[in-house]
């Protein structure tokens, strides 16, 4: 074995570890916040959470990316740790399989069929068919599907590139005997732990190890303690996202390598302690690429078994490991570490721009409640919210534009667009309620009052503000098409009522029912109220774009109203919000 041969060697593990990468980015981008929204909803059991954890990292094949997704979600607020528990040990178990394929390198047949099952028969197959997907395509889910299959082809070479690389080692005795010293237990973790930390891919090193065993100078007993340091080594990456996370972020991490120090120590004990009873014979038989996927498997499988009961006592031990105090500030928001799954962040950001919508629509109530009941506490509280919509407006905004820079399905790309536009209504809506907060300040340090009639006329009004706010966050939060139509006929109610108010208003005024300070109050009032339901207007309609990836606003409303659904709830919504006889 040359210098060449080590060259070659490198190359192929910076295939493998590319081929890895594209592939599991292209499969997050695919499930976009499918991923993230399962996470949450399937964690009400420790078994649930369990079955969850594999089946995504099977899916994504990236249990790195799995646990930072974690962290980015407790840090957020979004999760708790406890629910993160079973997922890591489900993460654990499905990583696994990309060892099982890669075992199929070893398959030794004259049939044609069966020769087709060894990767480097099969990948070319697959990279051609990707090829053509990425080239030929004019879809992006399709071509997402191509660049999955590059990836697995390009990872697949890289496996056989680091084969074909190692293979001169069988036939040196030096590489023999520098493998007996794995043959203490310790020193074979200490070298998995040390190698998976520095790749940062378990899959990368037992891949590696695969190689190795091809060349019939790994024994079991080598390749066991090897494989229990890999699961520690592993755990690197979630130690690099927890930096600058607060404690229960921090925390998952530590469930993390509790979970798989815990488990090698256990395992060790166990394996060893048996060995000495029963004297293992097949420790100093050599082990192949199945070997190696199989103990791979046995380990993560007898540790899951092992600690999933004792998923409270992890939780409590993390908790007692991890007690420094947080210095973030008093409500959470969005983790920079959920940027590395894209479908997770826009998904989290959804929810983050309805708790915006919820916020706003707050602050509306409660500057409405001002016009009839002033209070100075309500009034700071407005404040309040109203500078803590600022910083939602300015972290969303920044944080969607960071997100348009990583890979985003065409579906995502259009709920980040909705968002964009969402927030800054949100804002707007925000704005106009602390103009009415004003507006009630002046009737309440002035001491005016309203006529009986145009309060009466105001409360038809205010009902009808208040309804289309909840219209317009119901179908913002669960993107729905068919709430978000009913938001504009309403808002032409809206409309209408204003100029009849405002008509009303003069006639009272030539009546001298009425002041003229008082009508610029009213006017200020109709101004800000007309404004919000316009706001209402833009998120619904960018709410039935995403829905439909149908035309702007203009286009949108001529298609609307010519529709007969929208002159049916027009009339309804003016039947219902009718103002008092004069």
């Amino acid at each position: 074995m040359d210098i060449f041969s080590v060259f070659t060697l490198c190359g192929g593990l910076a295939f493998f570890l590319y081929g890895m990468t594209v592939m599991s980015k292209s499969l997050e981008k695919m499930a976009g916040g499918k991923l993230e929204r399962m996470l949450k909803r399937m964690t009400s059991s420790p078994f649930k959470s369990l079955l969850l954890g594999a089946g995504i990292t099977i899916a994504i094949q990236s249990s790195s990316a799995m646990t930072v997704m974690l962290v980015g979600l407790v840090n957020s607020g979004v999760m708790e740790l406890r629910q993160t528990i079973g997922i890591i040990m489900g993460s654990n178990i499905g990583t696994t399989l990309t060892a099982w394929i890669l075992s199929l390198t070893g398959i030794e047949s004259e049939n044609v069929f069966v020769n087709l099952l060894k990767p480097e028969n099969f990948s070319p197959l697959i990279a051609l068919a990707g090829i053509l997907l990425i080239m030929g395509s004019k879809r992006q889910r399709r071509r997402d599907v191509g660049r999955i299959m590059m990836g697995f082809a390009i990872l697949m070479y890289g496996m056989e590139l680091m084969s074909g690389a190692v293979s001169p080692l069988a036939e040196m005795p030096q590489f023999a005997g520098l493998l007996t010293a794995f043959e203490n237990p310790l020193l074979g973790v200490l070298v998995g732990a040390v190698f998976t930390g520095i790749i940062q891919s378990s899959a990368a090193s037992v891949a590696i190890l695969q190689a190795l065993a091809m060349t019939g100078s790994i024994t079991y007993g080598m390749a066991i303690p090897i494989i229990m340091g890999q699961n520690i080594g592993t755990c690197v990456t979630a130690l690099i996202s927890s930096i600058g996370v607060n404690r229960n972020a921090k925390r998952v991490a530590v469930v993390h390598i509790s979970f798989n120090v815990i488990g090698t120590a256990v395992c060790l004990i166990l394996f060893y302690g048996g060995d000495m009873i029963l004297h293992f014979t097949f420790l100093n038989q050599a082990v192949g690429a199945v070997g190696i996927a199989f103990c791979h498997t046995a380990f993560n499988v007898f540790t899951t078994i092992l600690l999933l009961p004792f998923s409270r006592q992890l939780e409590k031990l993390a908790r007692r490991l991890v007690r420094t105090e947080d210095t973030r500030e008093s409500f959470a928001f969005l983790d920079p570490l959920l940027l590395r799954t894209p479908g997770a962040a826009v998904s989290e950001s959804v929810a983050m721009a309805g708790r915006m919508g919820q916020a706003a629509r707050e602050n509306i109530c409660l500057a409405t409640d001002q016009l009839s009941q002033y209070s100075r506490e309500r009034e700071t509280q407005i404040l309040q919210n109203e500078d803590k919509l600022d910083i939602y407006e300015d972290r969303l905004s920044s944080y969607l534009v960071e997100i348009t820079q990583h890979g985003l399905s065409m579906q995502d790309m259009r709920t980040v667009s909705r968002l964009l536009h969402a927030i800054g209504d949100f804002e707007r809506i925000g704005d106009h309620a602390v103009n009415i907060q004003e507006s009630a300040q002046e009737l309440h340090d002035k001491e005016l009052r309203f006529s009986d009639s145009a309060r009466e006329e105001l409360q038809v009004l205010l009902s009808a503000l208040d309804d289309i706010l909840d219209l317009t966050i119901r179908s913002f939060q669960a993107a729905d098409m068919e709430t978000a139509r009913r938001v504009e006929p309403l808002e032409e109610t809206i409309d209408q009522l204003i100029e009849e108010i405002r008509s009303r208003h003069i006639q009272r005024l030539q009546a001298g029912q009425c002041t003229i300070q008082l009508g610029f109050v009213l006017s200020d009032l109709l101004t800000n109220i007309e404004r919000a339901s316009d706001h209402c207007s833009n998120i619904a309609v960018s709410v039935i774009e995403e829905c439909s990836g149908g035309p702007g606003r203009h286009a949108y409303l001529q298609e609307v109203k010519a529709g007969g659904a929208f002159g049916e709830d027009l009339r309804r919504d003016r039947k219902k919000y009718h103002l008092p006889e004069a």
